[in-house]
């Protein structure tokens, strides 16, 4: 194990030492970024903060730490050895994007629970001071839990996801909806989510849930184990977003429930928007930027599709027709292992060619917060992973909604039918992280969505009115006095020690 301290707080009261709040993300860009801007948002409100996680990802993370440091805010990383030896993964398959193909998930999701290990021991060798007050930990990483309870340290949850989904998901869970599905044989048949404010219906292949591969139930039965017996919940939303759903999950789950989002405003620079997630970012911003700035107001649409799932060629190409043909200016953001195929990059730079001025493809990572940021930004086509949907809600920007996998189809439902703020590509239903060659998305339904979402008319309009009004209200909730502002407070005050615990 290896600590890489950034900073260290400038004073620490002798009877009353600053709470120190552990987080450890899921190993992957979407778990692990909103985590780093909440260990951010704690530090700057005077709390300790730590993130546990693998080399890797403490490398790519440096534009964070550094910034940090600059600050004097009290925030460090510390990375443990992964991945462990006997699992066949290779040595620098430490995030889930850098997962070579489908068969290798399995391996890579069985080896995270042998760093429970070297988790363990970190939490122990900590000197009295800076005991940890409380372990945030990724739904995804119940190994955590064991370790927090032996030291008798409070231990918290992070979902990810919207509180709607989480809300479905742990409705399903309560009311045996996986075994019903399974029962009933039908794979289109609809099935009602009880317990949820507004009518939820799902399909075998739409169920809510992670760890949803048969063989890895056991996983999603120690998860839905820790998360009961946890001691509550943090969540990346706000009040104003999800009111009704926040009161239920709290409700269903029995346990507190801190909505402390939207957490990527707390990125208030160019350096920071530049920068969060991958420390290479900072170069993109500046030729992207320079793109943007000969586009008029609201006039770009911005096509980007997580950092997992990768499109083979056929899907694709119909991705990129599908934005030429809309005949609206666009950013594309295309993977490096998606254009890496020689064919792929042949079509690219013709698809480029005929665009020219018009279409921007970018290669590898961009800022996605300085991109949605941009005044000539006016609209997102988005895989619904929450990170994504939550940043374009909180630019006020309206989306065009693809979802992939997991609990994309419900932030999709929240962002369409719930809070008014999108328009459905048309995809039916979840792909392997890799896509297959059915290509289930057409380029006339790409083309079809980005001209409804950018184009004029009463529905249009409409969307961007009312993301522009939740882009106010996430603002609001973030600033001092708002609800997420005093639930941070709420919750530094709910871990604050009194004096150091000895093990």
């Amino acid at each position: 194990m290896a600590r890489t301290e950034l900073a260290v707080a400038a004073t620490t009261p002798a009877k009353a030492p600053p709470p120190h709040f552990v987080l450890v993300p899921f190993v992957a860009q979407g778990h692990i970024i909103p985590l780093v801007d909440l260990a951010r948002l704690l530090a700057e409100r005077g709390a300790r903060a730590t993130v546990v996680t693998t080399p890797l990802n403490v490398s790519r993370q440096r534009g964070a730490a550094e910034h940090a440091a600059r600050a004097g805010l009290p925030l460090e990383f510390v990375s443990l050895p992964f991945p462990p030896p006997g699992s066949g993964l290779p040595q620098d398959c430490q995030n889930a994007d850098m997962v070579a193909d489908n068969y290798q998930f399995l391996p890579f999701f069985f080896a995270l629970p042998e760093l429970a290990g070297p988790f363990d021991a970190y939490l122990r060798s900590l000197p009295p001071p800076r005991r940890p007050s409380c372990v945030i930990s990724d739904w995804c990483c119940p190994w955590t839990s064991a370790a927090a309870r032996r030291l008798g340290v409070p231990w918290l949850f992070f979902h990810g996801p919207s509180c709607f989904f989480s809300l479905c998901d742990l409705q399903a869970a309560n009311h045996g909806l996986h075994d019903l599905i399974v029962a009933a044989g039908d794979d289109d048949e609809k099935h009602a989510v009880p317990g949820v404010p507004v009518p939820v219906t799902v399909t075998k292949a739409t169920v809510p849930g992670f760890f949803s591969h048969p063989l890895t139930l056991e996983l999603r039965d120690e998860a839905m184990a820790a998360m009961r017996a946890a001691d509550g919940v943090v969540v990346n939303t706000f009040n104003d977003l999800e009111a009704q759903f926040l009161a239920c999950y709290e409700e269903a789950l029995g346990k507190p429930v801190w909505a402390l989002g939207p957490l990527s405003l707390c990125n208030k620079d160019a350096e920071a928007t530049a920068s969060r997630g991958e420390v290479s970012g900072a170069a993109a911003q500046q030729a992207i930027t320079a793109w943007l700035d000969g586009h008029a107001a609201g006039s770009v649409v911005y096509a980007s599709f997580g950092s997992i799932a990768r499109k083979l060629p056929k899907q694709l190409f119909e991705v990129g027709h599908g934005l030429e043909d809309s005949g609206v200016p666009f950013v594309w953001v295309v993977k490096e292992s998606e254009a890496a195929a020689p064919e792929v990059a042949e079509w690219l730079a013709a698809l480029e060619a005929r665009v020219a001025g018009r279409g921007l493809v970018v290669r590898g990572w961009a800022p996605q917060l300085a991109v949605l940021s941009h005044r000539a930004v006016g609209g997102f086509v988005t895989h619904c992973g929450w990170n994504s949907m939550l940043e374009a809600i909180a630019h006020g920007m309206p989306v065009a909604t693809w979802p992939h996998f997991a609990d994309q189809f419900f932030n999709e439902q929240l962002a369409v039918d719930v809070l008014g703020v999108g328009v459905r590509v048309g995809a039916a239903a979840p792909v392997m992280i890799f896509d297959d060659e059915t290509v289930p998305v057409k380029r006339g339904d790409v083309a079809r969505a980005v001209t409804a979402l950018m184009g004029g008319g009463e529905e249009a309009d409409e969307r961007r009115r009312k993301a522009k009004e939740y882009g106010e209200k996430a603002r609001k909730a973030m600033e001092e006095g708002g609800s997420s502002y005093e639930n941070l407070a709420r919750l530094i005050q709910s871990f604050t020690q009194s004096e150091a615990k000895e093990y």
